[in-house]
């Protein structure tokens, strides 16, 4: 008997040490378990119980350097989320780590951009090895001259665990730069002000605005738009006067509509100053002579519930892209400076069924269209003359092109960049006079492994239940096996009217090289096919977006791409809020799920209008004030719909100061689902305890997040390297 117990014995040591070796889990490690303290909300006389209500902090409370009792209880369940994450994925640290490496060691460290012309200086950001944030510098009129440094931003962010840099924009006699600085990942921008010719920092600063504003021509007025402080919908614009005291800024415009947004800008020409006042189908502007920013706005078109516009300025006319008519695609329009109102816009592009006018930009003697069709972006040049009418050649089935960066109105050079899933990022230069093109830089993949001939792509077209279709943009190592063995990740975003672009990730590549698929589901929602695409996945119509997703999943699954078991999904925000929705319907399609910051209690947060960003999304979503859109949003809400069944494996991630969606959102979604799975699957969330929506600060820490979801995908798949 005691040979046998010490055999035993032996056994069991054996076992244990080889568990420690190989990292295994010897004992089950138990989650956290949320207190369950029940509240009623009561609407239309329906009652839903929220057993985790008690998670939401205001601002206040999570900033306190004291926290009460309550709130040093919800961060002390967020942080035990995060030590449960670290325990059940202890094991899968160094690889992990390993992940990250190998997308940094892709990165060329010392990089930079190229450089863009400005009002007679060379604009440029680069990086340095080593450096988590950009350097801003600038050259007068020529490259070999002495460059002028602006921002060193690894400097500026020394000693904060978020910082974010942002609205640069130089007064028109180049002597002064504004800038917004967010350090909480809120939004909330501190707008301050330097001398580029002392290298002084201006006293004054500005808090809670959006971070960017707009010179008047006399180079000492600044318009900027502030927030509001508790939803921080942007609602008002002000006036500043360089070197006075921010206090005695003048306001210039209120937006009394909550379910609007504001913000100013000044058109290309720097002629005028325009107040923009925007919902999700409504548009206004106002406009002012940049040289007089003592005068009085001037409304261009008052609003109309449904009509949106767009304006841009050439010579005596403004050049308005807009819905009017019920051209649901967009048309071009224009109109005399001093004869805006609706009456007096004329069609320069018609309304097309077919293709979807996206935006243009002006040049002295080219207009220069970006249009959507069958999916595809095109880029559409036309002289002003009528002499000529062109579209730029893409050859590649699936890709990404985008106009940018194109501040010179008297040029023959348009700058646009391009790139797909298996091309690197291009930027390009073409001379629309004599149709040259040149390439300014291509983005550098660096490691060694990197060949674009070993990956193919292409589109497929999934017949969606209601005999819509739907594309599917695909790629793969060409010696990637397709079958039901094969790993399958699947992407989609699908609202807002957002087109996720077919683009390049070198981050992507440590999945295809380990024999992943990734797909990409142009659902409605987005605008991949025209507007109407977006119209058929809102409001009474979200569901499509969901349904789409599935039967995309499915025809993945019947065509032998993958099989439920190496299948996964992805999607960030309302992307989130499509990965609650499917796994309540059909989870079973899905071994694992990554759902970052995502936006699951529908209803709660609609119904709350003190949430940030919440009556701008009523033509989004809808307003549940009103009993049919409770209902609606009702039946598809994720953390609503929890129900006591099986459920993936499934990472949340969310960060504490999201202005977006509030961390509380995923953590109620989260403790609910562990009362109620039947299964043993993988259930964690991190909780990024400095960030906010989109996540955290710095090249490469941004990075770290990746290798995590990466990590954790590959983790439920088996692939340990």
């Amino acid at each position: 008997m005691n040979k046998i117990v010490s055999v035993f014995l032996i056994v069991l040591i054996t076992f244990v040490a080889s568990c420690k070796k190989d990292n295994m889990q010897v004992v089950d490690i138990k989650p956290p378990v949320a207190d369950i303290i029940p509240k009623e909300l009561k609407t239309h006389g329906d009652v839903r119980i929220d057993n985790y209500y008690w998670m939401r902090l205001s601002d206040e409370q999570k900033n306190a350097e004291n926290p009460d009792e309550h709130t040093q209880k919800v961060l002390d369940y967020l942080n035990a989320e995060n030590d449960y994450f670290d325990k059940k994925l202890g094991h899968t640290e160094k690889f992990r780590e390993d992940l990250f490496q190998e997308m940094k060691a892709r990165i060329k460290e010392d990089d930079e951009s190229v450089p863009y012309k400005d009002n007679g200086y060379f604009y440029i950001t680069r990086y340095v090895k080593g450096g988590q944030y950009p350097i801003y510098a600038r050259k007068k009129e020529s490259l070999e001259t002495e460059e002028e440094l602006l921002f060193d931003v690894n400097k500026m962010a020394e000693g904060h665990d978020y910082y974010r840099l942002g609205g640069l924009n130089v007064s028109p006699n180049n002597k002064y730069v504004a800038f917004g600085v967010d350090t909480v990942s809120r939004r909330q921008y501190v707008l301050q002000f330097k001398n580029l010719e002392t290298g002084e920092f201006y006293p004054e600063k500005i808090e809670n605005t959006t971070g960017s504003s707009v010179w008047a021509n006399d180079n000492k007025t600044v318009f900027y738009t502030k927030k509001n402080p508790t939803t921080l919908r942007a609602e008002r614009i002000f006036k500043h006067v360089l070197g006075t005291d921010p206090s005695k800024d003048v306001e210039i415009y209120f937006e009394e509509d909550d379910t609007f947004s504001t913000y100013v800008f000044k058109t290309k020409s720097n002629q005028f100053i325009s107040i923009g006042s925007s919902s999700t189908l409504t548009t206004e502007y106002q406009v002012l002579n940049a040289d007089n920013p003592d005068g009085k706005f001037k409304i261009v078109q008052p609003r109309v519930k449904g009509l949106e516009y767009h304006i841009s300025h050439f010579e005596d006319n403004f050049y308005i892209y807009t819905n009017k008519d019920k051209a649901s695609n967009f048309k071009l329009m224009k109109t005399p400076i001093n004869k805006t109102e609706l009456e007096n816009w004329v069609d320069v592009i018609p309304h097309r069924e077919d293709v979807l006018l996206e935006d243009i930009s002006i040049f002295k003697d080219y207009l220069v269209l970006e249009e959507r069709s069958n999916g595809l972006s095109k880029v559409r040049i036309k002289r002003w003359d009528g002499t000529s009418d062109e579209y730029l050649p893409f050859d590649e089935e699936t890709y990404s092109v985008n106009v940018y960066n194109n501040l010179e109105f008297d040029t023959d050079i348009i700058r646009y960049g391009y790139n797909s899933f298996t091309t690197p990022a291009s930027v390009i230069d073409y001379n629309m006079k004599d149709k040259s093109k040149e390439i300014k830089k291509e983005q550098e993949v660096l490691g060694g492994k990197f060949n674009k001939d070993n990956y193919t792509s292409k589109r497929i077209w999934v017949t969606a239940r209601d005999g819509k279709k739907v594309a599917i943009s695909i790629v793969h190592r060409k010696d990637t096996e397709l079958g039901k063995n094969t790993p399958l990740l699947l992407y989609a975003y699908g609202s807002y009217g957002a087109t996720i672009p077919d683009g390049f990730s070198t981050t992507r590549l440590s999945l295809l090289d380990r024999g992943f698929v990734y797909a990409l589901a142009h659902i409605r929602g987005g605008q991949y096919l025209g507007r109407q695409w977006y119209e058929d996945g809102k409001l009474f119509n979200k569901m499509n977006t969901f349904t789409d997703f599935i039967d995309c999943t499915k025809y993945l699954i019947e065509n032998n791409y993958t099989s439920p078991e190496h299948l996964y999904a992805m999607g960030g925000s309302a992307g989130g809020l499509l990965m609650g929705a499917v796994i309540n319907m059909n989870p079973e399609l899905y071994k694992g799920v990554v759902a970052a910051v995502p936006f699951v209690d529908v209803v709660t947060t609609m119904l709350d209008e003190t949430i940030p960003l919440t009556t701008f999304e009523y033509d989004e979503w809808g307003n549940p004030n009103e009993k049919e859109y409770y209902d609606y949003m009702l039946s598809y809400s994720p953390y609503d719909n929890v129900e006591k069944k099986e459920y993936p494996n499934l990472l949340i991630t969310t960060g504490l100061h999201d202005s977006q969606v509030q961390y509380y959102e995923p953590a109620k979604w989260l403790a609910k689902l562990r009362a109620n799975k039947t299964d043993n699957n993988l259930l964690v969330m991190y909780t990024d305890m400095e960030s906010g929506h989109g996540g955290a600060s710095g090249r490469f820490n941004a990075l770290r997040d990746t290798a995590r979801d990466y990590g954790f995908i590959l983790e439920m798949e088996g692939i340990k390297e």
